[in-house]
């Protein structure tokens, strides 16, 4: 077992594996002094408010053209997030090759669309229900949720309605999706996952450290 330390800096959560052991903190709470001694720091990092302080252990992932048979669909490769990169590569591991759709439920939503091939036929991106919430202050989350139905109040319409949005949404793109090549499978990962699984309409693998899984393989294949 190395000592390496596998960190996701996130918008909202940092998020680290050490010894096959995971950790995870407020990114807001987070600094390096948290982390046990390392030879070396493995780090994806996409929060824009987190700037990393170049050190000779700590090397800064980007997303790459290729890793094995699975490639990257964006012309400037390193455009694409680490942190989708790095997921799609743990998902391309857990799907033995075959195709896949990874969805990473956090501050914003992500979906990346893999073949059985291993070709990225790229992504979508849209704002995750905290983010949607916090945009309408004013308004108050209703404290017991649910997606059917109508509010009667603004309180209960908004909750109601923003969840509906996001549900509604991943539902019929992964539906879009599957009709397209219905074999593949679906891995979540992201701190969102717990709020809106009970109305998830397919079928689904959930791991929370899904990018900490593919900064390991990072490491011990292309690092």
């Amino acid at each position: 077992m190395n000592s390496f330390i596998y960190l996701d800096i996130g918008n909202s959560n940092t998020k680290w594996k050490y010894k096959d052991e995971y950790f995870k903190v407020a990114t807001s709470e987070f600094s390096f002094d948290k982390l046990p001694k390392s030879s070396k720091i493995w780090t994806s990092n996409v929060s824009s408010n987190f700037v990393i302080k170049r050190k000779s252990y700590i090397s800064i992932v980007e997303s790459q053209k290729k890793y094995k048979s699975l490639v990257n669909s964006y012309k400037e490769h390193k455009y694409l997030g680490s942190d989708r990169w790095l997921a799609m590569m743990a998902s391309y591991e857990l799907s033995l090759g075959e195709g896949f759709i990874v969805v990473d439920i956090g501050t914003a939503i992500t979906i990346d669309y893999v073949d059985n091939f291993g070709i990225h036929l790229g992504g979508l991106i849209f704002p995750g229900l905290e983010r949607i919430r916090k945009s309408f202050s004013a308004f108050p989350i209703y404290s017991q949720e649910k997606i059917y139905g109508v509010g009667k109040s603004t309180e209960e319409a908004w909750t109601i309605g923003t969840l509906c949005l996001i549900v509604n949404t991943l539902n019929q793109k992964i539906s879009e999706l599957k009709n397209k090549l219905p074999n593949l499978s679906i891995y979540l990962t992201g701190g969102g996952y717990l709020e809106i699984k009970n109305f998830l309409e397919f079928d689904h693998y959930y791991h929370e450290y899904l990018v900490l899984d593919g900064l390991e393989f990072f490491a011990d294949n292309m690092g």
